[in-house]
């Protein structure tokens, strides 16, 4: 997903995103709710979690949570375990206190 024009400490450039909205959101709205993965910096919950994407190692980058137009997408390179999703879940209940 291209996340290129940003601003400030805004996570840049092309990278692998989980989108996190729902299948039938994502067919009524032209924007989808996504987390940038990065492959750089090592895990760090609640705010950088492990996963594995495409079957490389990476990192969920929870606080970059943010909804982008579907034009940004480029191709589905698969999805992640139910405990990948889980550790994601839990990283956002703890940063956004819900």
């Amino acid at each position: 997903m291209r996340l290129d024009p940003t601003l400030g400490a805004e996570i840049k450039k092309t990278r692998p995103c989980l989108v996190l909205t729902t299948n039938v959101l994502n067919e009524h709205r032209r924007t989808v709710v996504v987390i940038p993965l990065s492959s750089s910096p090592n895990a760090s919950p609640p705010l950088l979690i492990p996963v594995v994407c495409g079957g490389r190692s990476a990192v969920a980058v929870i606080d970059q949570i943010r909804a982008v137009a579907k034009e940004r997408l480029h191709q589905r390179l698969g999805s992640l375990s139910a405990q990948h999703l889980k550790a994601i879940e839990d990283g956002l209940r703890m940063i956004l206190e819900l």
